[in-house]
């Protein structure tokens, strides 16, 4: 197992790697704003999903795949680009409806962008080959690697899900959800956003 000095940096790393703002935060915004804290949560929890995903296969070697075989990254990051054009259509066909009943909206449609914008992201693996490298030794035991996938795992839960509940508390739901076609088309242009760097990226 890790001494409790290099577990906490490596929490530390984590958890700022988590609080980072970018798509996840605005998935979760946007399902919080639309389904309350059931929805964030929800998002919340199964984006820490994707992230096992991602933390256990760097941990098994996966990432290093990814760095030999680029071609593998690049199909991963244009999948993740095409989600991310999915869902900034969808928000922005949803600007021009009526503001929904908080509650009303599905969990699994919460669940499922939450995973997926975490899975359909190679960085992720990348990020973890670089943080677990610092920690991973030769002889390193099976504990400590479930150790570090695990800390990975519900830093990224309990920040996403503590975000959610923070927010469907507050009074930015409400008025969020007066504005909900600024929402809408502000999450849309991020997403969008996003996806173009991707695959600008991609191109280059």
């Amino acid at each position: 197992m890790l001494d409790f000095h290099s577990w906490l940096i490596l929490a530390a790393v984590c958890l700022f790697g988590a609080m980072t703002p970018g798509a996840s935060l605005a998935v979760v915004t946007r399902h919080t704003v639309l389904s309350g804290a059931r929805g964030g949560v929800a998002a919340g929890l199964a984006h820490a999903g994707g992230i096992a995903v991602y933390a256990a296969a760097s941990v098994a070697g996966l990432a290093a795949l990814l760095h030999r075989f680029p071609w593998l990254e690049t199909l991963i990051s244009a999948a993740g680009a095409l989600f991310l054009l999915w869902l900034a259509w969808k928000s922005w066909r949803a600007a021009a409806g009526p503001a929904p009943e908080a509650e009303v909206q599905a969990t699994h449609g919460a669940a499922r962008d939450g995973f997926l914008i975490a899975l359909l992201n190679p960085k992720v693996a990348l990020f973890f080959l670089a943080l677990f490298s610092q920690f991973i030794e030769a002889d390193m035991g099976t504990p400590a690697r479930i150790q570090m996938a695990t800390t990975a795992v519900v830093i990224d839960g309990a920040w996403y899900s503590l975000f959610a509940l923070v927010l469907a508390r507050g009074p930015a739901p409400a008025w969020l959800a007066r504005h909900h076609d600024w929402l809408e088309r502000g999450t849309a242009l991020i997403l969008a956003g996003l996806a173009l760097a991707v695959l600008a990226r991609i191109a280059l």
